[in-house]
């Protein structure tokens, strides 16, 4: 699903990845650890497309993003490419199920289809009751779940996750883990997730370690 290869991030003289390679499968759940500043959430950005000034090859799904024009690349990312963010970033004048058509949206996606499938995600995540309330009025639970929704309305290939149970509670964050796993079971995707929480970097297939801008062994 994945290749990347020699990447490199350099903040002016300051190097941030040194030589990354890495290898990810379909329907593989990958967890990152390592200390701050060890240049995993750099990683991350870079995987995810966001980050485009570095050096490396990167191949997602045979395509190489590299090649890809600014245009292709957003509809590239918005179709093959989900993300979970420690802080949700659900936008709060909108319901919860107007948040996880968003994507869908920008691809195209007609109003009725996209609400009918986030409504489906939405059972699948426990919280259908909650699909006309803004995030103000949901628990940190069910906003992280509305964002986990949020990500594969598209049904991508891979979904990135920054930190995602780092703003919950103990009971919250054990859930939203055991949601990844029925998740990749589901719906066969690719996780790649960054973390500090110990439980949850155990339960993915890999675990790899980052110190000093690249893996340890």
């Amino acid at each position: 699903m994945i290749q990347a290869k020699n990447i490199e991030k350099k903040y002016g003289k300051l190097e941030v990845l040194r030589g990354v390679d890495l290898s990810i499968e379909n329907a593989e759940i990958v967890s990152i650890v390592g200390a701050s500043g060890a240049g995993k959430s750099t990683l991350l950005q870079i995987l995810g497309t966001l980050d485009k000034d570095y050096s490396g090859e990167l191949i997602i799904g045979e395509i190489n993003v590299r090649k890809l024009s600014d245009k292709k690349l957003s509809a590239f990312r918005n179709k093959n490419i989900g993300f979970i963010f420690q802080f949700h970033q659900l936008l709060p004048e909108f319901t919860a199920l107007e948040n996880i058509c968003i994507p869908a949206w920008i691809a195209g996606v007609s109003k009725k289809e996209a609400e009918k499938k986030a409504m489906e995600y939405l059972e699948v995540l426990g919280i259908s009751s909650r699909a006309h309330h803004k995030p103000s009025e949901l628990s940190g639970g069910e906003q992280q779940r509305a964002a986990v929704a949020r990500a594969l309305i598209n049904n991508p290939s891979v979904i990135f996750a920054d930190e995602p149970s780092g703003n919950l509670d103990s009971v919250n964050a054990n859930e939203l883990h055991q949601l990844f796993i029925k998740l990749r079971e589901q719906f066969h995707q690719s996780y790649v997730i960054v973390t500090h929480n110990k439980e949850l970097a155990a339960m993915a297939d890999r675990k790899l370690e980052m110190k000093d801008g690249k893996f340890i062994k």
